[in-house]
Order: C-alpha cells, then sequence, then structure tokens
C-alpha cells in the first residue's frame, strides 16, 4: 500500500450560541478545522483533522494547508502509510514545527494501518487497558449567575466533575467560582482553569478563596513559560496544580517535571504532534511520578476519536483526580460524522470499528466547508 495524495479541506463549524466558551485567551464562538484525507493506491483513506484556532494552536487553515501541500505531502508520496512511526520522522524533517497539522496526518496513518489491518486504532497501540475515559465540563467565563446556569445544565445533562474558566479579575473569579458552587452543590468534582491568565501574585492570592469553593483543581495558573511561578503555587496549593498551556510536546513535559510545576499534565495528539508523540509526553509524566489527563481545543469528532483511543490505551491517566477534557460534543450542534462517538455526560468510550472508528458524512463536509 502506497500514498498517492493528501487532500485538505477547511470547515468552519459553529459553537452553540448557549455553551460558547470564554477565557483569559477570549471568546470563542466558532472553531476553524482543516480536514485531512491521506489517500492510497488501496482505495482507503485515512482521516486526520488539524485544530486552526491560532489562539489555541498557533496554526490556521491557510497554513496548515500549506504545509500539507507544500511539505508534508512531497515527503510522504509513495511511501508506506504503515511505517507510522518513521513517517513521523520523516515529517519532522520536512519542516520545524507546525505540531497541529502533522498530527492530523499523523492520526489519518493511523486510521488507515487499522482500516488496513480491521482492528481499532487502540489495538495497534498495545490493546485497550480501560473500557473508557472520566470527563469534565468546562464552564464559560461569565458572570455568575451566568455561569451558575451553565454549570447546572452540565448538571442536568449527567456531568460530576467540571471546571470553571478564570483568569479575568481575581474578585470575579472568585465570584464566579462561589457562584458555580452554590448551583451545583457540594457532591460535583470543581476545579478552576485561568489558561495562564493570572500573574505569580494574583494565584497566589487565589489559593485560599478557592480552598473556600472546595476546588479540587488548578489548571494552568500562570502562563506557559513561568514554570517557576506554577511550582510556587502548587506549593501553596493543597490541590493537584495542572499543566496544561505548558506541555506541548515531550520537551516540555519533561521541563515541567524536572520544574516540579505540576501534579498533572494535560496531554493533547494537536500539541504533541500526533499520536505516537502524545503517548510520549504521557510516560514522561508516569516516568516522573505525575499523572496525566486529556485537554480540549474543542475538537470535532475525528480529533475526538484520536483522544479516546489515546486514553483506553495508554497508562498512567489520572481521570479521577483531573478527568478528561473530552466533551467537544457538548459544545456543538453538529459534527461531520455519519455515527456520533459513544460519548455522554461524564464518560467517553473508544469506537470499536477499524481505524479511529469514524466515518466523515459528506453532506455536512460541504455544508461546513469553507474555502475563504
Amino acid at each position: 500500500m502506497k500514498i498517492t495524495d493528501i487532500e485538505t479541506i477547511p470547515v468552519v463549524v459553529p459553537l452553540s450560541p448557549e455553551r460558547m466558551i470564554r477565557g483569559a485567551r477570549g471568546a470563542h464562538d466558532r472553531s476553524p478545522f482543516l480536514i485531512v484525507r491521506v489517500h492510497t493506491d488501496e482505495g482507503l483513506a485515512g482521516l486526520g483533522e488539524v485544530s486552526c484556532t491560532p489562539r489555541w494552536s498557533g496554526e490556521d487553515a491557510v497554513t496548515a494547508r500549506h504545509v500539507c501541500d507544500a511539505y508534508l505531502k512531497p515527503s510522504l508520496l509513495g511511501q508506506d502509510p504503515a511505517d507510522v512511526e518513521r513517517l513521523s520522522g520523516v515529517m519532522g524533517q520536512a519542516i520545524v514545527g507546525h505540531h497541529f497539522t502533522k498530527a492530523a496526518v499523523e492520526m489519518a496513518l493511523w486510521d488507515l494501518l487499522g482500516k488496513a489491518l480491521a482492528v481499532p486504532v487502540y489495538r495497534l497501540l498495545g490493546g485497550q487497558i480501560r473500557p473508557g475515559a472520566r470527563t469534565k465540563f468546562s464552564v464559560t467565563a461569565a458572570e455568575p449567575s451566568r455561569s451558575a446556569a451553565v454549570a447546572r445544565w452540565a448538571c442536568e445533562q449527567g456531568f460530576t466533575a467540571m471546571k470553571v474558566k478564570v483568569g479575568t479579575s481575581l474578585p470575579d473569579d472568585v465570584a464566579r467560582v462561589a457562584a458555580v458552587r452554590d448551583a451545583i452543590g457540594a457532591d460535583v468534582r470543581l476545579g478552576v482553569d485561568a489558561n495562564g491568565g493570572w500573574t505569580r501574585a494574583t494565584a497566589a492570592a487565589a489559593v485560599a478563596p478557592l480552598a473556600a469553593a472546595q476546588v479540587a483543581f488548578i489548571e494552568q495558573p500562570v502562563p506557559a513559560r513561568d514554570l517557576p511561578g506554577m511550582a510556587d503555587v502548587r506549593h501553596r496549593s493543597s490541590v493537584p496544580v495542572v499543566a496544561d498551556e505548558s506541555v506541548g510536546v515531550p520537551e516540555d513535559a519533561q521541563d515541567v517535571v524536572q520544574a516540579a510545576a505540576a501534579d498533572v499534565l494535560s496531554v493533547y495528539v494537536g500539541m504533541a504532534g500526533g499520536i505516537g508523540a502524545a503517548r510520549r509526553v504521557a510516560a514522561v509524566a508516569s516516568s516522573a511520578g505525575a499523572g496525566w489527563t486529556i485537554g480540549s481545543n474543542l475538537e470535532l469528532g475525528i480529533g475526538l476519536a484520536a483522544h479516546i483511543h489515546l486514553a483506553v490505551s495508554t497508562p498512567g491517566l489520572d481521570d479521577e483526580r483531573v478527568p478528561c477534557d473530552i466533551i467537544s460534543t457538548f459544545y456543538y450542534d453538529d459534527d461531520l460524522l455519519v455515527q456520533p462517538l459513544p460519548i455522554r455526560a461524564g464518560w467517553a468510550q473508544p469506537p470499536t470499528g477499524p481505524g479511529l472508528g469514524v466515518e466523515i458524512d459528506e453532506d455536512k463536509l460541504a455544508h461546513y466547508r469553507s474555502d475563504d
């Protein structure tokens, strides 16, 4: 089997207006993606997905498409897609960076290999070591009453864990968290996510009022590269500190654990550069005695499927303390898949079909296509 083409299709999918996300990095009401299809001479095609929100990924659809067309496709044409690890190295030699774009092609290669062998990707990764992954809901940074209403809605869906976006101003953050805690009661696990929006001083001042609200974890309290600052917050906090924006590729994970900056690391297939690299991030965390969980760029179904296969096949997942952000299906009113993923409030299971186990609905792909 040989690669004959890499097709790229830009799409934009709106979030549900009632559940658009606002945090320290601003508002998010629509999500641009680049859908990738790796075609072969045997008629099989593998699916991948680039998150193209530059404030999060640093890559937009124009950039991702250019990288695919100018660098990745020429280096991969004629290659055997089953050599996933080798081809990941080939992509690394073709161009530096652009991890989200490389991740999309890499997940398409895993999808192809699974289809060729008629097994799910989690089997290719060593088999299923857990039936699924615990998940949490993310509550937008709005005025307290609005955030509380969203949190109540999430509880009604069945979520028993969630986090609140903070990192705006400390008084507003404390009021928002308190309102959400009042709305959901004491039995729901509640964390906060500052998206790096606090200074060291603000984060230190937040520890006591957050403890009063029975906060269970603090995610990315200070900017991504301020690892000493995050280590200081961790020293002051009685609850786990989660590194999110600080962690992308395995080398980032090594920096975080060497700085003793976090108890749990967020792992992303896109930020790491692929499923294989994401597993190496998880291995760094586990080898240092830290847990890992799965973060979210509000992926569509292809990216979500990749995350679920990662979660159920990779040791060390700490979804008890910090449930995963495999939750995008609750933010979009629609997706591009023929069949929805087996995700419910609080729990995600892997699709059992070959490869990633997902199929694109061509009518929906055409509807959300955006070549502007």
